[in-house]
């Protein structure tokens, strides 16, 4: 069993961290938070370098690697700012449908578009009165001669708005079946079809700078041939790819602690009280190593899921682990940053404050934390009757 990146793995993560170094500016993200408004130059430029749909084939304008390699960019970028970092690696969210289910077409069209940084793609699964229960959908799609007819809400849309270029939405296709999730179909949809509308949830506690949408089918037509994959297995293409997904979600968490750490580890270094460096009281010194032996868990957990993934080896008992782990370990080094750095953690300048609001968001998307205990326990249980 090997614990080493491979020396290409290593070369990937120290041009992200020169590209961090390069282009993260403090004042820039200080003002993007400010307005919440979307790092649309930043994203450009890491496009241009290949950290968008990085896991990609070539012939898609990827560069060929796997999940491995994807969350070794999630989380450098997270680990230089967790706001644009989770901008970053989420501008392609979804797009794995594409790649995994979609048509020739559908993929050829599309997946270049999104990495090199022209449109960002989304997921259209969250209603509003369902949340984390997917197995129910109020969005319909009725088949009327060769075209879907879609109706429906969908809310909390990661990337749905100005920059979005297609949704995959699951919608319910078979109104009769029995239980009801065998009956969804993924659907692609074009950001500007007549009849498509995203609007802003709001302010949001934490990832500011990232849209966040309520987007509205009202009477939306698409061609029949924009199913994504087999009808009627939606609910089952999305669980495949939640078990991808919420791996890139562990990284963003992962990093966003290691962030969080850096910047707290820095400030105790240099900071005096009492006549003495305050990395010098023992106190300080095992909440150090807590949040380190923290970090270094979840790292270790988070590796391996997507190590198990690039063996062709779908295990969602590990990948919600791996989520539910670093999300936690996110939430918990954030807290511990600023309580090392005083009042200094709590203001805005000192970065930490905005790095806890951000973390929280990796215990809530992609399946709360409790739906990653139930599918876990699953797993371990079996299926209770």
């Amino acid at each position: 069993m090997e614990f080493e990146l491979t020396k290409e793995q290593e070369r990937i993560q120290k041009s992200v961290r020169e590209f961090v170094k390069k282009e993260f500016k403090k004042e820039l993200i200080e003002e993007l938070e400010e307005k919440h408004e979307y790092p649309v130059d930043i994203w450009k430029k890491a496009a241009e370098l290949g950290f968008i749909g990085i896991h990609f084939p070539e012939k898609y304008s990827g560069m060929g690697y796997g999940v491995m390699e994807n969350i070794l960019v999630a989380e450098e970028l997270c680990r230089g700012d967790s706001s644009v970092g989770a901008c970053m690696i989420l501008a392609d969210f979804a797009s794995e449908i594409v790649l995994h289910f979609g048509s020739e077409e559908q993929k050829s069209k599309w997946l270049p578009k999104v990495a090199e940084g022209e449109v960002l793609s989304c997921g259209a699964f969250t209603e509003p009165d369902h949340g984390s229960d997917i197995t129910r959908m109020d969005t319909t799609a009725v088949k009327e001669g060769n075209e879907w007819v879609i109706n429906g809400n969908k809310i909390f849309i990661t990337n749905g708005g100005p920059l979005a270029g297609f949704y995959s939405v699951l919608c319910q296709t078979d109104q009769e079946i029995q239980p009801s999730h065998r009956g969804m179909s993924l659907i692609l949809v074009e950001a500007d079809r007549p009849g498509v509308s995203a609007t802003s949830v709001g302010t949001k506690m934490g990832i500011r700078s990232m849209h966040t949408a309520e987007v509205v089918f009202k009477d939306v037509r698409v061609p029949a041939e924009n199913i994504i994959g087999e009808e009627n297995k939606g609910f089952y293409q999305v669980l495949e790819f939640f078990d991808e997904s919420r791996i890139l979600i562990a990284a963003q968490g992962l990093g966003t602690a290691q962030g969080a750490f850096d910047r707290a580890l820095a400030y105790i270094k240099s900071r005096e009280q009492f006549g003495k460096k305050i990395a010098s009281f023992q106190v300080n010194q095992h909440k150090i190593a807590d949040m380190a032996t923290k970090i270094e868990q979840a790292r270790l957990l988070v590796y391996k899921a997507a190590w198990n993934f690039d063996q062709g080896r779908i295990d969602p008992k590990l990948t919600s682990m791996a989520k539910m782990v670093a999300g936690r370990c996110a939430v918990e080094v954030c807290d511990e940053a600023i309580q090392l750095m005083g009042g200094y953690g709590y203001m805005l300048e000192y970065e930490v404050e905005r790095f806890a609001r951000d973390a929280k968001i990796c215990e809530l998307y992609e399946g709360t934390k409790e739906i990653q205990k139930n599918t876990i326990a699953s797993y371990i249980i079996g299926k209770m009757k």
